[in-house]
Order: structure tokens, then sequence, then C-alpha cells
């Protein structure tokens, strides 16, 4: 298979899972099984397109934060997005420290995938005789930063998925919960990528060894993939339940564990 197709197909991949609840972390890894496997910083980059391009899908937001600042709406939701990825960073430098390395085995991630995904129906089945809320409460967004954490620390858990689970469950409505875990997801994941590729610059003294033509295609699939699907799920959660996401979750981890069984 050309390099070039390879490259194009983990693209899409990232730029479908990276933000939907299924685990981006997770697909990349089965993904790798079958396709020429590429190097951390080519994974970083691509992760990267991924969340820049989603911004443009919060305008609303983006000239509330530009131009309405000085609202006490407008910082108190700022300063809500800061504290959630405040937890998730200093979390996240812990386990740097600790030296912590995400398992590359793929029964770690079905068993995530297959937790998550009854996790979601069940919760969307108790969510029937509740009425979530609009209020971001800040017991939400330490449970946002948390669940980001989790989801660090468990490859197939999903980023979204864990704080979009947890946000429901302590009373947000879908379109809230899912809004708001994108926008934290946003600087945690540049940040976190950022960190990353000024370490590999740093430790090579330079740029590192890459093909960098195929580190941009890579790039450019995986934002407007990334863009076209949180488009979509932004207009799927206004009348739709993550019940569908739950038995994808389900359905591909028995794919996995029969493909360990052989």
């Amino acid at each position: 298979m050309p390099l070039w197709i390879s490259v194009v197909l983990l693209g899409i991949i990232e730029g479908i899972t990276e933000f939907l609840p299924v685990s981006s972390t997770g697909h990349l890894l089965i993904a790798e099984r079958w396709l020429p496997r590429q190097t951390d910083l080519f994974n970083i980059v691509i992760q990267c397109g991924a969340v820049l391009a989603v911004l443009p899908l919060f305008p609303d937001r983006l000239r509330q934060f530009i131009f309405r600042w000085r609202e006490p709406a407008t910082r108190d939701y700022l300063l809500k997005i800061l504290t959630a990825f405040a937890i998730t960073g200093a979390g996240g430098y812990i386990l740097d420290k600790k030296h912590f390395k995400l398992p590359d085995e793929l029964l770690p991630v079905a068993v995530a995938l297959f937790i998550g995904g009854l996790l979601f129906v069940a919760v969307e089945k108790w969510l029937i005789r509740r009425t979530p809320s609009n209020d971001l409460t800040w017991t939400i967004v330490v449970a946002v930063g948390i669940g980001q954490l989790i989801a660090a620390a468990f490859p197939g858990t999903s980023r979204s998925g864990a704080t979009i689970l947890l946000a429901l469950m302590l009373g947000l409505n879908r379109v809230a919960a899912t809004e708001f875990t994108f926008l934290v997801g946003i600087p945690t994941m540049l940040a976190a990528g950022g960190l990353k590729i000024f370490k590999a610059f740093h430790h090579s003294g330079g740029a590192p060894p890459e093909n960098w033509g195929m580190v941009a295609l890579g790039f450019v699939v995986a934002a407007a993939v990334s863009f076209l699907a949180v488009k979509w799920l932004l207009r799927y959660v206004q009348t739709h339940t993550f019940i569908a996401f739950g038995l994808y979750r389900i359905a591909l981890a028995i794919v996995i564990a029969l493909l360990l069984l052989k």
C-alpha cells in the first residue's frame, strides 16, 4: 500500500474519532495493526490538526470570549474552562513525572470501549426519567477535568466520551455537555500536543527526521474530516441520544475481542 494512502486513512480515522465519544487512541491502535505504524510526532501533529479545525464551529462562543469578556457570564464560563484545563494539566504533569506510558495492547482498549458503551446506554436510559439542566455547575467542571485524566490513563475510554458521560450523570443536558467538553478539550489537547512537539524538536536539536510532506497531508485530512464530524455531531445531539455511540462501542469491543481470540 502506498504511504500516502495509509496517511490519508489515518487522517480520516483521527478526524472522525478525535471528538466523537468512541476513542481516537483506540481506533488508531487498531488501525496500526494493518497500516504502517507512524511516529508519535506524526500522530501528535494530525491530532492538533483535528483540534484546530473545530474552532470555527463555535463562532458565538469565540465572539463572546473576544468582544464580551468583561461580562460576568463570559468570565464565569472562561474560568470554568480554565479550571477543568488546570485539573487535567496538573494530573497530566504528575503522570509525566512518573513516566507513565500508555499501553499499546488491544485488550485494555476493548475493555474500556465495552464499559464506556454500557455506561452510555445505561445513563441515557436513566435520563429518560429526568429533566437535564443547562446549568454548568462547578461540580461538573471538576468532573470534566478528572474525566480527561481518566481518558488519558486508559486508552479506549475516549476523552469526550468520559467527560460527556460524567456531565450527563451530573445533570447537564446533551448540547451543553458536548459544547463544554469540546471547548475544554481544545486547549487541553493543543497544550499536550504542543509540549510533545517541543520535546521532539528539543531532543533532536532541531527538526526531527520526518517525512514532513506526509505529516502535512495527514494534518490537512484530519482537520477537514474533524470539522465535518464535529459539525454533524453538534447537530445530532440536539435531537438524538448517545445510545447509538454506546452500541457502536460495545460492537467494536466485541470485534476486537474476537480478533484477539484468533
